[in-house]
């Protein structure tokens, strides 16, 4: 679960780090904005901010946190609300201030933005599918290095659902773990021993594994690359002992297929491995 101040410290050192990768650190030199520094110093300014295509609106605290950090004069004014569904050309943010303080943080802050709604943009679309079905939508941990927690916060955003933030909150059990541990009853007694409040998700791939996880009792049972009719079968037979989660080789042409057979979640890499970035402008305006 991402908590408020996770996700606080989460923005914090986002944008450090973002920033640092624009204006330059110790590491790399000191020399800030150079381009910005052909602007007169107080030169004062405002700016739009549109989208070139639809999209779900994701990463406003990110950009309020940038600004405040680079320059707390910076007045920021949101047009639209995070989560809101945005057509091509709409204008969502104005800000104003120093010139040259809009024009440095223009890139960091489009920069999370594009990404956190191409996310939220991507999950939406997905969510769709599942219209009028308890089918839960999962991301997982197939996300880009440092921008995990910002990146499952906008598949919530989308409408989606939060797996297992790391490593750290939950133990899923894969065919590894398994075959190191001796077994899925000897690895799940081993988890409760280790941590009794986790959760225990154990991935299996077919219906001998199945049974060995509901005798051990397994909280989640992630069914493996399951072709449909097995996946109803393990649902009637599961009977509610546990929880069952749809993975492998679903896209968005088998979403609802795949929910239509009962499981209470479909888990997605794509929902956050492989987005495309949002088309954002910002232009100066007099």
């Amino acid at each position: 679960m991402i908590t408020a101040e996770l996700l606080h410290k989460t923005i914090l050192r986002n944008i450090s780090i973002a920033l640092d990768e624009d204006i330059g650190s110790n590491l790399i030199n000191d020399c800030g904005d150079l381009t910005a520094q052909l602007i007169p110093a107080t030169e004062q300014a405002r700016a739009r901010v549109l989208t070139r295509e639809p999209m779900v609106l994701a990463g406003r605290p990110w950009v309020d946190a940038l600004f405040a950090q680079l320059d707390p004069s910076v007045e920021i004014k949101w047009l639209a609300e995070e989560g809101q569904l945005l057509d091509a050309n709409t204008v969502f943010l104005e800000l104003s201030g120093n010139a040259r303080s809009l024009l440095t943080g223009e890139r960091p802050a489009l920069n999370f933005i594009q990404t956190l709604s191409g996310v939220a943009t991507r999950v939406a679309e997905h969510v769709k599918h599942l219209d009028g079905l308890s089918t839960k939508l999962l991301d997982t941990r197939k996300t880009l290095p440092g921008l995990r927690i910002a990146e499952k916060y906008a598949v919530a955003v989308g409408g989606g659902q939060n797996h297992r933030l790391g490593l750290f909150d939950a133990f899923l059990i894969k065919e590894n773990h398994i075959l190191a541990s001796g077994g899925i009853q000897q690895a799940i007694d081993t988890a409760r021993r280790i941590a009794p409040s986790k959760p225990v998700e154990v991935e299996v791939e077919n219906f001998e594994e199945l049974n060995q996880a509901l005798d051990a009792g397994a909280d989640i049972i992630m069914l493996d690359n399951f072709n449909n009719d097995d996946m109803r079968r393990a649902v009637i037979h599961t009977a509610g002992r546990s929880k069952l989660e749809a993975s492998g080789n679903i896209t968005d042409v088998n979403l609802r297929s795949v929910a239509e057979t009962g499981v209470d979640y479909i888990s997605m890499g794509t929902l956050t491995k492989d987005i495309k970035a949002i088309d954002l402008s910002m232009r100066l305006v007099k």
